[in-house]
């Protein structure tokens, strides 16, 4: 059983026009076997929770605490918090041009295990989690997300957290730029890996399609770098049919 709990989150960042304050004091709590979805409007903070959690050193934490099963997150470096079980699936994952597929996968797995994996069992798991992503088996061989679709970019990042098998797991817009078909199979991979892992999933979305495939238990909604409400499934399809007026006019 692991928890990641964040106590008063307040971070910053600079801009041309100053420091810019995004989150405001954020407290939420998800342990393992749950499911969070953090839903509002576009420069609201959500994003920014996801980065800052993994360690961006673009984000300054100006207040409060971050800890996964009572360790300090924010004193840990960015590989320290892979290592202790935090997951990241980034909305834009970025080309890594010289460097294949199944290396990646490989080194990362080692780097979190803290030993290399045995290399017949390896590969039996890889192409396994490949084919129930329905991934070409030539993936593998392809330097990272170069000249991948967005779609082909976020079905990697869901066999990264299939095979790394993380306590906490934080998807950042998976759905994004997903077509009907790939969002099924990007959801498939997210329900096995909780399924198999008992990890807890903090997923970062602005639509209610893909809480059909994972369903959450718990619905925040975030406004102005604040959680302005939360709820359960029902709290989605609220804001499916109302949209975010109703708390944009309040904050």
């Amino acid at each position: 059983m692991s928890t990641l709990e964040i106590n008063n989150l307040q971070v910053s960042v600079e801009t041309e026009a100053g420091t810019k304050e995004i989150l405001r004091g954020v407290d939420l709590t998800i342990s393992s076997g749950q499911t969070h979805a953090i839903m509002g409007p576009n420069g609201s903070g959500k994003s920014t929770l996801a980065y800052s959690i993994a360690g961006h050193p673009k984000y300054q934490i100006t207040g409060g605490s971050v800890t996964l099963d009572g360790e300090d997150v924010l004193a840990m470096s960015v590989d320290e918090r892979a290592r202790a079980g935090l997951f990241l699936a980034m909305q834009y994952p970025v080309e890594v041009p010289g460097v294949t597929v199944s290396n990646f996968l490989r080194t990362a797995k080692t780097a979190v295990a803290g030993e290399a994996p045995k290399l017949r069992t390896w590969v039996k798991e890889v192409r396994g989690a490949m084919d129930n992503l329905r991934m070409d088996p030539v993936f593998a061989e392809r330097n990272v997300n170069e000249g991948f679709s967005g779609g082909e970019k976020k079905r990697h990042e869901i066999l990264q957290m299939e095979l790394l098998q993380p306590k906490i797991a934080i998807l950042d817009e998976t759905d994004s730029g997903l077509d009907v078909d790939a969002l099924k199979v990007v959801s498939e991979g997210v329900n096995r890996t909780k399924e198999s892992t008992g990890c807890g999933v903090l997923l970062i979305t602005h639509y209610t399609r893909i809480l059909r495939y994972i369903q959450p238990d718990f619905v925040h909604v975030f406004v102005d770098g604040r959680v302005a409400e939360e709820g359960g499934p029902e709290l989605a399809e609220r804001l499916e049919n109302e949209g975010y007026d109703r708390f944009l006019a309040k904050a």
